[in-house]
Parts: structure tokens; sequence; C-alpha cells
């Protein structure tokens, strides 16, 4: 490919087409859903723990105090829920925070909900080097499977970064699905530099995320600017819609973040509302992925 200098707007058609190309949003995948159910529920977590604060060098002790408060509240906060409304659902899990505590991984594993990749210690993949993102990628799902016993078939990249070798490597390792993009709301097929890849993209978004809502730094002028109740507001009406469409409600939560006494019952309200629709069905992002598969 040729060049005509940095700038955007100095590019060549085949420049522009070429960043354009090398991920892109292939078949929409909206099967039926299983046995008669209008509309799909996808609940996720991802377990961020100390790893949040450990990528930026570890030095703030303060910071890594959130990170062993979203084990030992908020976890069992959200697992709490979970299991008294029978609901699977997917946690993505950093590598380091799976070290780091075992027993909880197991826990999530015990009580039905699937574990996906999350990364070594949250690093962000567009600043690795190709060989230092297949290796982390694929000591991740290495460690996950030691420490659980199931080797994990979705990825969700932390931050959902998502660097120009991340497909290929997430096509390299077989797996299943990846939930880092937003090209719609529903699953499709990912499709690399034009080609199909059989990959599954189940995607995330910014509004269904907990964290642009509940995110503080005091170093940085970030603070909370809507109350719970106006969260919950907002991934109701998503949910509604999804359901009048008969398409996928897919939602990411920290446990740092919903698990905190004021908002723990924002997961909960979202459960019991599509509870009462009588015709949703809770799946975790691997079941989601396996039956969108039947339409490529």
């Amino acid at each position: 490919m040729s060049e005509s200098g940095n700038e955007p707007w100095r590019w060549l058609e085949e420049q522009w087409r070429y960043r354009v190309n090398r991920v892109r949003a292939g078949k929409k995948l909206t099967p039926p859903w299983p046995n008669g159910k209008r509309c799909a529920v996808a609940l996720s977590f991802d377990v961020d723990h100390d790893t949040l604060e450990l990528c930026e060098g570890g030095k703030s002790i303060s910071r890594m105090s959130t990170g062993q408060y979203s084990h030992r509240r908020g976890m069992p906060r959200i697992m709490s829920v979970l299991r008294n409304h029978g609901v699977k659902a997917s946690f993505f899990v950093p590598a380091v925070s799976a070290i780091l505590y075992p027993d909880e991984q197991r826990l999530v594993i015990d009580e039905g909900h699937e574990i996906g990749m999350h990364g070594w210690i949250h690093e962000l993949n567009s600043h690795l080097p190709p060989e230092d993102e297949r290796e982390l990628m694929r000591r991740s799902a290495d460690t996950l499977e030691k420490l659980t016993g199931i080797r994990p078939v979705g990825v969700r990249t932390p931050s959902w970064d998502f660097s120009e070798n991340t497909l290929s490597i997430i096509r390299e390792m077989g797996l299943l699905y990846d939930s880092s993009l937003m090209a719609d709301d529903s699953c499709y097929e990912l499709i690399e530099n034009g080609e199909r890849t059989g990959v599954i993209e189940i995607p995330v978004e910014w509004i269904r995320d907990d964290a642009p809502y509940f995110e503080m730094s005091l170093t940085a002028a970030v603070r909370p600017q809507l109350s719970p109740e106006d969260v919950l507001a907002i991934y109701l009406r998503e949910f509604e819609l999804a359901y009048s469409e008969g398409e996928m409600f897919q939602l990411t939560m920290h446990p740092h973040r919903i698990g905190y006494r004021s908002r723990i019952w924002i997961l909960e309200e979202v459960i019991r509302v599509a509870e009462a629709k009588g015709d949703v069905w809770f799946a975790t992002h691997r079941e989601v992925a396996q039956h969108a598969s039947t339409a490529l």
C-alpha cells in the first residue's frame, strides 16, 4: 500500500479503505431465540479488582483497596442477586485477578456461570507489540483454564481496546466469540480484511455499561453525574426496545461499581423487569454466541 502522508486528509483512497476494512461487522446473527423466547438478556461483569491499579503501576494503595472491595463486597452481592433469581451470567476476568482470588473464580464456575478472558493485568492491547499481545492472551487462557478447569471460549479486551492484531490472535486461538466492539445492538460475524472469520461478536456499548455513570477520579474531572435511578431508567429503556424488537439486551457491569449498597438494587431491578415479561432468555455470552453461530 503506497503512502501519501500521515495526515488523514492526505491519504489515498486505498489508505483509508485499508483502515476501514481491518475489522468490520458482517452478517447480523439473530436466529429465533430458544424455546420460543422473545428476547435474550446477556448480563456480564468485568472483574477487574486490583488490576485497574496494577496496570497503571500499582502505586496507589487507595485504588488498590477499591480492588479489594470489589472482591470482598461487590462480588458476593452480585452472586447473591444472581443466585436468588436463578440467573446465569458471564464474568470477564483478568488472569491476575483470577490468580489473586482463585476461590472466587471456582465459585463462579460452580454456580453455573461463565468465565471469559479479560487480559492478563488489564493491559491495553493497542499498546503492545504483536508478540506480547499474543503471548499474554494465550497465557491468560491457560491460567483461567488451570484455575477453573474450563478453557474460556470468549474474550472481552480490557477497556474494549482492540489492536490491529487482536482479531487475528482470536482466530489463531480458536475462540468462539469476542465482546469488545460496538457495530450493532445484536450479534454479528466479524470480518477481517474482507474475509469472513466465523468469530461471533457480542457487542458492548458504553450506554449499557456502569463505568461511564459511576466512574470517580480524584486526579481528573471525573465524577458520577447521574443518580442510580437515572442509570436504571437508561438500562430499562434499552431493554424495552430490545424486547420489542425481539433481539438481545447485553449489559456490562463491574463489581467495584455496581456492587455498592446504593447501586446493587439496579441489577436486581433489571432482572425483575425482564423476568416479568415471562418470555425472556437469560443466557451467558457463551450460550448466546453458540446460538448465534447457528445463523452463520
